[in-house]
């Protein structure tokens, strides 16, 4: 898929399993793209379990490479959003997509821009999921969020772990912390992407299927 936005053109990969119940949009994180393995097996567990999917890339292609020198787009949280909430827009509009209820399944800073969206496109983000997510960089919307949200973090990654915490306590919606044990912020230890997909998965076919 293709996603004008402004001067800048978005490249994605949908997938949509036959009678699709929902539809996750995945928001990446830093340095990270629609190539990532990590995000690439999720998808597939998901669309297993009967989801579409949806990987893009928050970067342009000439942007990429700029971020992988200099660091200087994948904290830009306000750019991200704001390009997740036109991506959100296009798919709302898409025929054969606007009907499946949304998810967001941020990772790192991408998490922030997730739960931003989330904040300002209420009536069409249905359930937010962050993996090892720099929500603290929402703090400003938290308040606002009205998805389900759900934040996964790993055990060993105490300071982001901290973080997640007291970002939860903030949120007003529906929300749960998951601490995944023996994990790691990249979820590298044996079973541990496993148990990430088993808890969003199943957070995401409880706020999005039917």
């Amino acid at each position: 898929m293709r996603f004008p936005l402004g001067k800048a053109r978005l490249h994605g990969e949908l997938t949509a399993p036959e009678g699709a119940q929902g539809l996750v949009v995945f928001v990446h994180g830093s340095g990270s793209s629609r190539h990532s393995p990590r995000n690439r097996s999720v998808s597939r567990f998901f669309n297993g379990l009967g989801m579409a999917t949806l990987l893009f890339d928050l970067l342009t292609e000439e942007e990429q490479p700029v971020d992988e020198r200099t660091r200087q787009f994948r904290f830009d949280i306000p750019l991200l959003s704001e390009r997740l909430s036109g991506v959100v827009d296009q798919l709302r509009g898409n025929v054969e997509l606007r009907d499946l209820r949304l998810g967001l399944f941020g990772a790192s800073t991408g998490a922030a821009a997730a739960l931003i969206a989330a904040a300002a496109r209420p009536a069409d983000i249905a359930a937010v999921v962050s993996r090892g997510g720099r929500v603290d960089l929402a703090a400003d919307v938290l308040d606002k969020v009205r998805a389900p949200s759900l934040f996964i973090v790993g055990e060993l990654d105490s300071e982001v772990l901290m973080l997640n915490r007291r970002a939860a306590e903030r949120l007003q919606c529906q929300h749960e912390l998951a601490v995944v044990s023996g994990a790691t912020h990249l979820f590298e230890e044996p079973g541990t992407l496993e148990e990430v997909e088993r808890l969003a998965g199943k957070w995401f076919l409880e706020h999005l299927a039917g």
